[in-house]
């Protein structure tokens, strides 16, 4: 994932601000407690909503407290005392979808440009192991994504949407996953298809430059106003996202995750692709 999903902070209250901060802040830490401090610096605000969206589901309260920040012993962050269930989750999906990145960027890279990621490939398999071992549904998940995502590449599909199919379902999948409920699974999985197909669409709008000139994989290459036909349907992916969001039995947190949702994914693909 590619730090897509975040809040338009404008619009939030500064109380619900500082909440999403604390799980924000208490997903860092909890990468560090379970997979070590390289995997701090892999944080990014996909797997914050995802931890915010399973405890939206339930009806506990999230207390906060205040502590230090190891990277910056100056300030004071807020961290959740009671999430531990679904900062885990999110992290172990972190750290496997990250190895599966991985391996996606090794396949696709030059020579030389893979020597980063061989580098880092002893500290992310590391990573992945321990993650595997706690959650293995999560691994087979991310497993069949990557082996349909190659695919999609192998056979140089110029469909957009067999393009960004494998990774609308794994999303999904993955968020069907946050509650055993089967009306919310329902819900759940359509709006994860929606928020992976916008992360698809716009990581592909943003690469599309550098795909051109690089001769990688991209299906937006083959579209003549490639630009506004990613817009198109980013606003569509965002329209059906905010429909499946309004049918889900949600407990707490709705405003952050209705603002992220509505807002800031807007914000986001504006920004990125500078339209």
């Amino acid at each position: 994932m590619f730090g897509y999903i975040k809040p338009f902070k404008p619009e939030l209250r500064i109380k619900e601000y500082e909440l999403y901060r604390a799980y924000y802040c208490s997903m860092c830490k909890t990468l560090g407690k379970s997979y070590g401090i390289f995997a701090r610096f892999t944080l990014n605000y996909e797997f914050v909503f995802l931890a915010l969206l399973m405890a939206s589901l339930n009806a506990n309260e999230c207390p906060t407290k205040q502590g230090r920040c190891p990277f910056n012993p100056l300030k004071k962050c807020n961290f959740c005392t009671q999430s531990g269930a679904e900062l885990d989750f999110a992290a172990g999906a972190a750290m496997l979808l990250l190895y599966y990145k991985l391996l996606d960027n090794l396949r696709d890279e030059k020579a030389a440009k893979k020597l980063k990621y061989l580098v880092l490939k002893p500290k992310v398999t590391g990573c992945y192991k321990k993650a595997k071992q706690k959650y293995p549904q999560l691994n087979e998940l991310f497993s069949e994504y990557d082996t349909a995502q190659q695919k999609v590449e192998n056979e140089n599909t110029t469909s957009l949407d067999a393009a960004a199919e494998p990774t609308a379902k794994m999303l999904g999948s993955l968020f069907e996953m946050c509650s055993p409920e089967p009306n919310n699974k329902r819900v759940l999985n359509r709006l994860g298809y929606c928020i992976g197909r916008y992360i698809y669409i716009l990581d592909a709008a943003a690469d599309l430059e550098k795909d051109i000139k690089s001769g990688s994989y991209n299906p937006l290459k083959t579209y003549e106003n490639a630009l506004d036909t990613a817009k198109k349907q980013l606003y569509l992916s965002i329209n059906e996202a905010q429909m499946a969001f309004e049918l889900l039995k949600i407990c707490k947190f709705k405003n952050i995750l209705g603002n992220i949702i509505s807002l800031g994914l807007e914000d986001t693909f504006v920004k990125e692709l500078k339209i």
